[in-house]
């Protein structure tokens, strides 16, 4: 229930107008985002790579209401690739199409997204789609297919697939044998019982079930390790911070002798820095999810509804004043 409150305080804009004026609210976010523009961000990715950890970098900001909106979002991702080349950090980016605007017109959005991936690829970057709640989900499928169909490689684009769904297995068995770059989440978004799983230990049982078909399916697959450069993801990347299902990751891909270059392990920006280390050291490739922007209250709630302690974190914060 708790989570379902958060989750709906993070699209309500009475919330984010009264928290975002609390002073000590960014002091709480911070932790999780890494600043409001690309210096602040670029500075954070490089400190990354110092810990052999490479990033995908996201702009934040859902909730455009406008073509115009739409239009800067799609300036600062192309203005970001630029900041990512010129320092030379190892990091991609990921975007989510209500930022571009799919939730106003998919002309606009498509417009956007072709002007996003040619500029990907003449900086032989990656970009990967994040996937978002229900409503959104076909035609995110759509059209990252769509984008296939135009020209665009795979080894640029990639997709998100999300465990708590039922109908994730069937999404993630098809996008596979299309060669489709996938990280797996377990799903962050307050979903009806006839679309997702309820209960947390049967979005686990999911979790692993894919994450098993994913290995699997990378083992059949030519060209799927980490780019010398850090940029291109492998086939799948399992982003997790639950050290079970990383575990049980770990387990399955040595058991059937799967490179350690071919999977990779993600996670978010200010949470689990020393399971991140430690894979590192292990010999996994490690990338981290790095958030930067203004608009970072919605990304920051969903943040809150995952794990009881980051809402500790957030109390703890405000008695501090």
């Amino acid at each position: 229930m708790l989570r379902s409150f958060l989750i709906s305080l993070s699209k309500a804009a009475w919330a984010q107008k009264l928290i975002t004026s609390w002073s000590f609210a960014w002091r709480a976010a911070s932790r999780f985002v890494a600043g409001e523009n690309t210096e602040d961000v670029i500075r954070a990715i490089r400190e990354l790579n110092k810990s052999g950890i490479n990033a995908t970098l996201n702009h934040l900001g859902e909730s455009i209401s406008t073509a115009e909106e739409a239009e800067k979002a799609t300036d600062e991702i192309l203005h970001v690739l630029n900041e990512i080349d010129k320092a030379g950090v190892k990091s991609n980016v990921s975007i989510k199409l209500t930022q571009i605007g799919i939730g106003l017109d998919e002309r606009i959005c498509q417009q956007n997204l072709v002007q996003i991936l040619e500029h990907v690829k003449n900086c032989g970057n990656f970009l990967r789609v994040d996937m978002e709640d229900t409503p959104y989900t076909d035609i995110t499928i759509s059209l990252y297919k769509s984008m296939l169909e135009r020209g665009f490689d795979q080894s640029n684009l990639g997709l998100v697939m999300q465990a708590y769904l039922f109908r994730a297995e069937e999404d993630t068995r098809k996008l596979l044998e299309e060669g489709t770059r996938l990280r797996l989440v377990k799903g962050a978004y307050n979903e009806p019982p006839d679309k997702a799983y309820p209960k947390k230990a049967d979005t686990d049982a999911n979790y692993d079930l894919l994450t098993k078909i994913m290995i699997d399916a990378a083992l059949q697959m030519d060209g799927n390790t980490i780019s010398q450069d850090g940029r291109v993801p492998p086939i799948i990347a399992i982003a997790s911070h639950d050290e079970k299902r990383i575990g049980f990751a770990k387990q399955y891909a040595e058991k059937v002798g799967l490179p350690k270059n071919a999977i990779e392990f993600q996670m978010l920006y200010g949470i689990r820095r020393d399971l991140q280390e430690q894979l590192v050291k292990d010999g996994y490739p490690v990338r981290v999810y790095v958030p930067y922007g203004s608009q970072w209250y919605p990304y920051f709630m969903r943040r809150l509804a995952e794990r009881p302690e980051n809402i500790w974190f957030f109390i703890s914060n405000y008695f501090r004043g």
